[in-house]
């Protein structure tokens, strides 16, 4: 069998939309509306960090406040003002602006799109194994388990999903 050749470059705004718009379980999944993630590091094959390019539109947010223990991330704005929500309160953003999140800190961070005009960034991050996140905002938390994340409320209890029978 002969394997599929990775392109050698695209357009990163013809990569088709991921189809889930969220790993989170309910009542988590549904707050991702507006979100739209092309998995721009997956079209080449990268396994030690992830590339998405990604729009949110008016009133949307990039995900859950959250904080990594392991996975360092990194966003940069290409079009339109979001506001990055941390523990530190909100800083607006503008075209040309960037911000890193260290893996270990607990400044827990989110962006919102407040404005009638959709919001395009890449956000980078790494796969590094055995990370897990927590949502001082939900009863949340998310453990990377062999390649897979799982989603348990905060007393340890597992949450259901379509990945986590």
């Amino acid at each position: 069998m002969k394997a599929t050749a990775l392109p050698i470059a695209v357009v990163a705004a013809e990569v088709e939309p991921r189809r889930q718009p969220s790993l989170y379980p309910e009542p988590f999944a549904s707050r991702m509306a507006g979100r739209s993630k092309r998995a721009l590091g997956t079209v080449f094959g990268l396994s030690n960090f992830g590339v998405n390019l990604t729009e949110l539109a008016p009133g949307a947010v990039s995900s859950l406040r959250h904080a990594h223990t392991r996975q360092d991330e990194f966003i940069y704005v290409l079009r339109g003002c979001p506001v990055l929500r941390t523990d530190a309160g909100d800083t607006p953003l503008a075209p040309g602006m960037c911000a890193g999140f260290a893996a270990g800190t607990s400044d827990a961070h989110q962006l919102f799109n407040p404005s009638d005009e959709p919001v395009l960034y890449l956000e980078v991050g790494n796969r590094t194994p055995g990370d897990a996140v927590s949502y001082p905002d939900e009863d949340l938390q998310a453990r990377l388990v062999d390649g897979q994340w799982r989603f348990f409320h905060k007393d340890g209890t597992p949450y259901r999903t379509a990945q986590q029978p």
